[in-house]
């Protein structure tokens, strides 16, 4: 007998239909013998109306009331799903963040979690039998009381920590996909799902652009070694062996449950990015605080960051990307620290985007960048920055030669090959 999280995101829960889907996934589980805890989000499209109607009330509305108007709609899902299961014949009921506690910190929509006591669910899975129906993205700030939610796609963020906070023996990710690609199907349809990745390499895919797993849930599996297994709410319940080994999906784990290691292990992008140059700045000590020191302060991450030196040595350039979300107000931040900095000219681009490769086989093969630049070069593609890690690069080119620069790079690496 296992202990597992379960967790089903919007579209799994959907409407009435798919959450009596979900049910017999979770019915499957328990009548294999397993303790089960469940967590869901709201239904597809509900925070976004939720957020909605809270700009509608005020463009400038209390972050506080903000969090108790869009953990409404888990709230929703979760008693749904246990009013379901509880027809089917199964023990369940629903929990808010606040009733287990879930407690995190102050930072209102994007709260951080602080501690979760599992013992009530624990008990209850022991003398009840009992299914723990629980409210995604929520939980409470016990200095104030309030309702908190954890920032969008925080359901994962839930569902992990509470895997370990039960202690777990796995949480399993249901979603739209059967599990984590060499990168996305719809651009490459020679993609391959991965049985197995570790979790350094999941985390720089999600934090790279892929959408399959919030970076900040496998962030916490990794620090509690917690497998998290990807895998599809679509795929029939009846068909699901619950005592496979492993069923169709991804499974997340610590690399040295990963027998073979790939050199390379996929392959993200984002086209959700802008490149901002600040030119013929005095080069001298403090230049590069003076720029991304207005920037922190006003909440605005900065990702590739190139810096060239002139000739004589007197001037420098820099060039950097910030989210296409921040680049407005971080071309407005640079051009009003202007007198502080001492530049000559302000460059920007929005039509860019971010190519990242992914392997943690990079530490032990050289020459594998060197390939990459050889091989867009070969298909004419400007490579504008570049930066390096112990187990990823990215380089930003023309946003116009993403598809291409994706699919010369996926078959570089031979991830077409089964």
């Amino acid at each position: 007998m296992s202990r597992l999280v379960m967790k089903f995101g919007g579209t799994s829960v959907a409407n009435i239909e798919r959450i009596r889907n979900v049910a017999r996934h979770v019915k499957r589980e328990v009548d294999a013998g397993h303790e089960v805890a469940v967590v869901v989000s709201a239904m597809s499209g509900k925070t976004n109306e939720l957020v909605a109607w809270c700009t509608e009330a005020s463009p400038m509305h209390d972050a506080r009331e903000y969090d108790a108007v869009v953990a409404s709609g888990e709230q929703v899902t979760s008693g749904l799903l246990a009013i379901v299961l509880q027809g089917m014949g199964i023990q369940a009921r629903s929990w808010q963040g606040w009733q287990i506690p879930i407690k995190t910190s102050d930072a209102h929509a994007s709260a951080r979690i602080e501690d979760i006591d599992g013992s009530e669910i624990i008990k209850r899975f022991q003398e009840r039998k009992e299914v723990a129906v629980i409210a995604g993205f929520q939980g409470i700030n016990p200095e104030t009381n309030r309702i908190t939610t954890l920032g969008r796609g925080g359901s994962d963020t839930s569902a992990v920590a509470i895997a370990a906070a039960v202690k777990a023996d796995r949480c399993d990710i249901y979603t739209d996909v059967d599990g984590v690609y060499t990168t996305d199907p719809r651009i490459v349809p020679k993609a391959r799902r991965l049985d197995k990745i570790a979790f350094e390499d999941m985390l720089e895919l999600a934090s790279q652009g892929a959408k399959v797993l919030q970076v900040r849930s496998v962030e916490l599996g990794m620090v509690h070694n917690m497998p998290i297994f990807v895998r599809s709410s679509f795929d029939k319940p009846e068909d699901i062996d619950p005592h496979a080994n492993q069923p169709p999906g991804t499974l997340i784990c610590s690399e040295e449950e990963i027998m073979e290691s790939h050199v390379v292990t996929g392959i993200a992008f984002s086209k959700d990015e802008a490149q901002i140059s600040v030119r013929q700045i005095e080069d001298k000590p403090g230049v590069a605080a003076s720029i991304f020191g207005p920037l922190a302060d006003a909440n605005i991450n900065v990702d590739m960051i190139v810096q060239n030196v002139s000739e004589d040595g007197k001037t420098t350039d820099l060039t950097f990307t910030v989210p296409a979300a921040d680049y407005t107000r971080a071309k407005d931040t640079i051009t009003a620290a202007k007198g502080k900095i001492g530049y000559a000219r302000l460059d920007t681009a929005t039509d860019v985007a971010k190519i990242s490769v992914i392997g943690s086989g990079m530490r032990s093969h050289a020459g594998v960048a060197a390939q990459a630049f050889s091989a867009l070069a070969g298909r004419n593609i400007n490579i504008r920055a570049i930066t390096t890690s112990e187990i990823k690069f990215s380089v930003l080119i023309d946003t116009a030669y993403t598809e291409l620069a994706v699919r010369t790079l996926h078959t570089l690496y031979g991830l077409d090959q089964a």
